[in-house]
């Protein structure tokens, strides 16, 4: 009981997290954190991610089984089941739609990873997924391919699925990614040339700097 009670606790904490900081708005996302290899947690279907409490945070199963219960999980369980599914060390995932963040995933535009610190790690590997309607099976499949290829998504004309070891860290990431996005919109708008460092340095960085962990894919 005691991890289920940290887990609700901190995905309470993240909401609020996501909305102080314009990573989420209305009731619009969803986000969840795995207790154990079976379960996990996940906001409930039509919660304010600033405003939980923790009867909005449902129980559901890794395998996808049904559980019975007062409330309904979101309906975009479908993604986070893909995610704990193929990603066995994933601990948490965020489901949003920051401004920034969901204006890159509705255009063709790169987001480059060379920029600073905190790009060359969070952001070394982004995939696109193709629209599918929200909460669809369709979109859980295809979030399922892409899930081991990186731990950013950005869901086309949707939002963006941010996955890591720990909320702390999917935080960290979803705010390094709207931040990118944010001085990316902007430069280009002010016709500003950013200078991203040479792709030997951004792998000396992964492989040497002791920033983080090296990722291995």
């Amino acid at each position: 009981m005691e991890n289920y009670e940290t887990n609700r606790q901190d995905l309470i904490k993240t909401g609020k997290f996501m909305m102080e900081y314009g990573l989420a708005w209305g009731n619009a996302g969803n986000i969840s954190a795995r207790v154990n290899e079976d379960t996990y947690l996940i906001t409930a279907s039509g919660t304010f991610l600033g405003e939980l409490e923790t009867e909005d945070l449902v129980e559901c199963a890794v395998l996808g089984q049904s559980m019975v219960q007062e409330k309904k999980p979101s309906k975009e369980t479908p993604m986070h089941q893909a995610i704990y599914q193929n990603r066995p060390e994933i601990n948490a995932v965020l489901h949003a739609s920051p401004f920034y963040s969901t204006l890159v995933a509705c255009s063709n535009i790169d987001i480059p990873s060379n920029w600073f610190v905190e790009t060359m790690y969070y952001l070394e590997r982004v995939e696109r997924v193709a629209y599918y309607h929200p909460g669809s099976q369709a979109l859980g499949e295809a979030v399922a391919q892409k899930a081991p290829k990186a731990n950013i998504l950005l869901l086309e004309n949707h939002g963006v699925l941010v996955y890591d070891t720990s909320l702390k860290e999917a935080r960290m990431a979803l705010q390094t990614l709207e931040m990118a996005c944010k001085m990316l919109v902007t430069a280009h708008g002010a016709k500003i040339e950013m200078m991203g460092l040479p792709k030997e340095i951004e792998k000396s960085f992964l492989d040497n700097a002791g920033y983080k962990p090296r990722r291995t894919w």
